[in-house]
């Protein structure tokens, strides 16, 4: 189906919005009125400027206040309706959104609203314009899509239909039985569709639509449920967005359309009316690389965790440390921020690695370049919304290109005489016998920037195959931060996605972290402190409540106590963690979870989170 996106949706100049809609394949546009009002170009202008872009202008809106008032006021609001029909004329728009009153003057009479509804049609139609009545969710006596349907049906003009928005419709209800009216609509008589989704909120309708809108996908509603009943009332429009929300309007436009139209290839591909390529969920992390402008200090907490450094690839600066299936790629090139280490890139193993970057691509991820000589393994990698980069990989399996193809032994056993090259690296496969071992990555938290993380939640759901679980909301000493994960099925693969709750100077400083799963935490933690390693020291307050909780064998308490362990349980089993300093923007996270346990220990997180504000990160 078309798609179509309202200039509201978007931040920046009219022209600016147009631009972003076009670019990233909307086929048309709903103009708001105010985007209209503070263009400096003329309707006939902001046209011409819409055909050069392949845009269609699809509705202009809104109108409102119009029907069910007093003689007086109904004959201004005529009169108001000709000079805006006269207007849309000009910019070449043929669908007017009339909203459902929330006028103090408008009285509760059917009868009357659907006559004067009736007038304005017969006056939009001598200017070649249909008129779309959209029932508000807060509309002073018509709030219901049914009801507004009734009025319409009433007036039974052929230049009068409705518009159904899926916010005012689902935010009215959570019953899917509800929606099956909007099937018994004459589809020709459904002007319009717009399309929001929205978190579960209880609050004043008004402002959680004004200012929570989402696009669908990124909120709580179910927007494929009513989207199929569109459909099966025989709805032929374009699919069109209208999301009011203050993240999108102070952010950059061109992400935000392509968020966008996102979030409708998903919808559109959830109720049959597309099939792209399915989805390839990862089966595990093959890998996080590292970029540092200084090796020392990264290398020196590597190796008091365990790993080793096993290979280095043959034409870049970037070393391979591995300890059991846990790797960690450490990358020295000019690339590397000045500002200390940071987490750049993930290898994601993939069943498909071509599958997987193939439905990246028809979703719109952007298809990262990459600078390789004719020798090195060609790696499909995607951006995330948030820069990380994320390779599709296949490790150690035959038939599929092998990114430790590229790497050669850190030490290679070759004489002095030897002119031979290095063999290729094997996949070092170390089992984590010793007591305290780190076996694999167990999750990875990302830092997200501000006005991206429902777009984050929406891109790893639809484009990676991994399943969202609930937003959190994590007390930080200094704010209040959110933190949403994504996983697969059997849990090897756990992404944490985190930001705060607006932009602020030290965003970019905000920490990432990888969390390294072990069978014995306490040996574990010993054995990175004997080598040199210094945990993160937790407030012997937060012991005091912990012996309040739970009951614990003996000295157990005191060895979490002297080690800095965190402690979580749940009906399922058990979780214990603890964390190293930070360098840079990376700390690493020991893990000891019970099979049952499935979360991430998010209500130790403020005392983590205080406790790291007092010890300054290493760059």
């Amino acid at each position: 189906m078309r798609t179509s996106i309202a200039t509201v949706c978007l931040s920046g100049a009219l022209t600016e919005k147009l631009t972003a809609a076009a670019r990233a394949g909307f086929d048309g546009v709903e103009i708001f009125e105010n985007d209209l009002l503070a263009s400096p170009l003329a309707p006939e202008e902001i046209r011409a400027r819409c055909a050069d872009l392949g845009l269609s202008i699809d509705l202009y809106q809104p109108m409102r206040d119009i029907e069910a008032v007093p003689p007086d006021e109904f004959r201004r609001n005529l009169r108001r309706a000709e000079h805006k029909f006269r207007l849309m004329e000009r910019l070449g728009a043929d669908t007017v959104l009339v909203c459902s009153s929330v006028s103090p003057l408008a009285v509760d009479d059917d009868a009357l609203a659907a006559f004067h509804l009736r007038r304005l049609a017969e006056l939009a139609e001598g200017h070649g314009i249909r008129v779309a009545y959209e029932a508000l969710a807060w509309g002073r006596h018509v709030s219901t899509y049914d009801h507004a349907w009734r009025i319409v049906e009433a007036a039974d003009h052929p230049a009068l239909g409705t518009c159904l928005d899926s916010f005012h419709i689902l935010a009215r209800t959570s019953d899917p039985r509800d929606l099956e009216g909007i099937a018994e609509i004459p589809g020709e008589k459904i002007f319009f569709l717009q399309l929001a989704d929205a978190p579960l909120m209880a609050m004043d309708v008004l402002q959680w639509s004004r200012h929570y809108r989402c696009f669908p996908g990124q909120g709580g509603f179910d927007i494929a449920g009513l989207l199929r009943q569109v459909i099966k009332a025989g709805y032929q429009g374009p699919l069109s967005l209208e999301v009011f929300n203050d993240v999108f309007r102070q952010a950059e436009a061109g992400p935000t359309a392509v968020d966008a139209q996102r979030s409708l290839l998903e919808l559109q591909e959830s109720v049959g009316l597309t099939a792209p390529p399915a989805p390839v969920v990862p089966t595990g992390i093959a890998f996080a690389e590292l970029v540092s402008p200084d090796v020392e200090p990264i290398s020196e907490l590597l190796e008091a965790l365990g790993f080793t450094r096993t290979a280095r690839h043959r034409g870049k600066p970037v070393d391979l440390w591995q300890q059991g299936e846990a790797r960690v790629l450490l990358n020295t090139g000019p690339g590397a921020r000045r500002d200390g280490t940071q987490l750049a890139a993930v290898g994601l193993e993939s069943p498909d690695p071509a599958g997987a970057a193939k439905r990246a691509e028809a979703l719109l991820a952007p298809v990262l370049p990459r600078r390789r000589t004719p020798e090195d393994v060609a790696l499909d990698a995607v951006a995330a919304p948030d820069g990380t980069e994320l390779f599709f990989c296949a490790t150690g399996r035959p038939g599929l290109p092998d990114w430790t193809s590229d790497f050669v032994p850190a030490e290679p056993a070759q004489s002095a005489q030897s002119a031979e090259p290095a063999e290729p690296a094997e996949p070092v496969e170390h089992a984590a016998s010793t007591p305290g071992g780190l076996h694999r990555i167990d999750h990875l938290a990302l830092t997200q920037p501000w006005h991206q993380f429902d777009e984050a939640a929406l891109f790893h759901r639809s484009v990676l195959g991994l399943g969202a679980l609930e937003s959190v909301d994590v007390a930080d000493p200094y704010g209040l931060l959110r933190s949403r994960a994504v996983t697969n099925a059997d849990g090897s693969v756990r992404i944490a996605l985190g930001v705060g709750p607006a932009p602020s100077a030290d965003d970019g400083d905000r920490a990432q972290h990888l969390a390294l799963a072990t069978d014995d935490l306490v040996s574990a933690a010993r054995r990175f402190r004997a080598a040199g390693g210094r945990l993160l020291t937790i407030p012997a307050n937060y012991y005091d409540d912990l012996a309040a909780k739970y009951e614990f064998a003996d000295g157990e308490l005191e060895t979490f106590r002297e080690l800095g362990i965190l402690y979580d349980r749940d009906a399922d089993g058990a979780f214990r963690h603890c964390y190293t300093e930070t360098i840079g923007r990376v700390f690493f996270e020991l893990v000891q979870r019970d099979a049952g346990y499935r979360g991430y220990g998010a209500q130790n997180a403020p005392v983590r989170l205080a406790a790291q504000h007092v010890r300054r990160p290493v760059r």
